[in-house]
């Protein structure tokens, strides 16, 4: 049906010659009767194609389309297709003085129409006549012309004879012919009737599945609602355990970092104890610059003190943000110093679990990029997930390497860098690398190329997330055997 309307709409084109609009209609109907294997009007677009192309003074195209409509008339059997494009070549060859092929096809013309059984001839025969003149055959030619004015007036004859017939009807014929339009009016109208109460049947009909469709629709939106609140609340649990666990990783690595800044408040403290001792002393034997010498050392042992209890509070104030659900509220931050303390707290997490592994690590840091506007906790997240994934692909390749014996120094190097407007974060291992074949599903939710148990899948799902939430972008650029690297881009404002 879709193919019959566009041949109609290119027909309707033609005649308004508009013959651009008609060739794309044309075109289209082409393509749905191939495609479907439609082929009983394919002879008739194909000739309307050829009329369209002569029109647009395209020739060449224009005999192409009437051989094809040859071609798939002969095929279907569609005598009356092949007739008119007959008559349009015969005419195209006609006018551009083609005597061959003119005199061809008004022959052809001919012998189809004969046995097809058609009275009226005279076309035909007008057609040879033109075609035989052209070959300057006068004596065939006035022959068809004979042939012609005979056939013509054959059916005029036949014409006056049916109007003769037609009058000798008798006025009870005509009466009759009356009723019977009478009747036929009365069925016309009780027809028109029916179809109104069948309309309004399957109006009524139609309003009753909408109603139906619409209660259905409700009570699944209802399902679909509790549904996304289980789903909302489910990715919230999952989202809580991936920070979870990714704390427990932590533990070891802060627990490795909080313990050098108390031992050197123990040491530095065991050391003003003795200072003081030795400054009692001094102050009983009265020697004034001793106690002085002993007492800016208390002062400088006492300013180191100070910093690095600063320095074991800053890591349990980092832990503690990195487990409390994050408030979503942006902080001028180092992304320098926040990059680099996650990278020691990770490797020493590593280390905690396996005394075995050791790992070189380098930064680069773009010392220009000054504070960003970021939400520290979760930014800390993503560099955590990275770094956790980086080494443990540096201990995977490591076992392996180790038992072929071959040399292998694992590293991890982190830079960061200012890019107009924008941050760059790049984290870069020397691991096996990410299979081509799953390079496209990492940042997909559950994907995991660890082992069961091992990985959650929502490490870097989560990390694509808060960068997205971030305004900023995360790639990746691996290469199987050798290595992967992290590419984080973050706006500065």
């Amino acid at each position: 049906l879709l193919g019959l309307v566009h041949m109609n709409l290119g027909s309707v084109y033609f005649e308004l010659h508009k013959y651009d609009s008609a060739l794309v209609f044309e075109k289209i109907a082409e393509q749905i009767f191939r495609k479907i294997s439609f082929l009983k009007y394919l002879s008739y677009v194909n000739l309307r194609m050829g009329d369209i192309y002569l029109k647009k003074n395209n020739k060449v195209l224009a005999v192409e389309n009437y051989h094809k409509s040859i071609q798939s008339a002969s095929e279907q059997n569609n005598l009356a297709v092949l007739s008119y494009t007959y008559d349009a070549l015969i005419e195209y060859f006609t006018n551009g003085k083609n005597k061959d092929s003119s005199l061809y096809y008004s022959k052809r013309n001919l012998e189809l129409l004969q046995s097809m059984g058609t009275n009226d001839l005279s076309e035909a025969y007008s057609n040879l006549y033109k075609s035989y003149q052209l070959n300057n055959k006068i004596d065939s030619a006035y022959k068809y012309q004979g042939l012609a004015i005979i056939a013509k007036d054959s059916l005029y004859k036949a014409g006056i004879k049916n109007l003769s017939e037609l009058q000798k009807l008798s006025f009870k014929e005509q009466q009759r012919l009356q009723e019977l339009e009478q009747e036929k009016i009365q069925s016309k109208n009780k027809t028109r009737n029916y179809a109104m109460l069948a309309a309004l049947g399957i109006f009524l009909f139609i309003a009753l599945l909408l109603y139906r469709n619409n209660r259905q629709k409700q009570k699944a939106n209802k399902i679909l609602e509790t549904t996304l609140s289980n789903l909302k609340a489910t990715q919230s649990q999952l989202i809580q355990s991936e920070k979870m666990a990714s704390l427990g990783e932590l533990t070891a690595g802060i627990a490795h970092e909080i313990q050098n800044p108390l031992n050197f408040v123990n040491n530095f403290s065991e050391v003003n104890r003795e200072l003081l001792l030795e400054m009692k002393d001094e102050i009983d034997k009265g020697n004034i610059n001793e106690v002085k010498s002993i007492a800016n050392d208390l002062i400088d042992n006492q300013e180191k003190i100070n910093q690095h209890g600063k320095r074991a509070d800053a890591i349990v104030k980092g832990m503690l943000q990195h487990s409390r659900t994050s408030s979503g509220q942006k902080q001028l931050t180092d992304i320098n110093s926040l990059a680099d303390e996650y990278l020691r707290l990770s490797y020493h997490g590593l280390r905690a679990k396996d005394k075995s592994f050791n790992a070189d690590f380098k930064t680069d840091f773009d010392e220009n990029i000054g504070n960003i506007n970021i939400v520290p906790q979760d930014i800390g997240r993503v560099l955590l997930n990275l770094y956790n994934n980086a080494f443990y692909a540096l201990a995977e390749k490591n076992a392996s390497t180790s038992s072929a014996r071959q040399q292998y120094a694992p590293t991890i190097t982190v830079t960061t860098k200012r890019l107009n407007d924008k941050v760059e974060i790049r984290v870069k291992d020397n691991g096996n690398g990410i299979p081509q074949k799953v390079v496209d599903k990492i940042f997909q939710p559950f994907f995991t190329t660890k082992p069961t148990g091992q990985g959650t899948g929502l490490g870097l799902s989560l990390s694509y997330d808060i960068i997205k939430a971030h305004g900023g972008e995360i790639n990746v650029e691996t290469k199987e055997s050798e290595g992967s690297e992290f590419i984080i881009q973050l706006p500065i404002n």
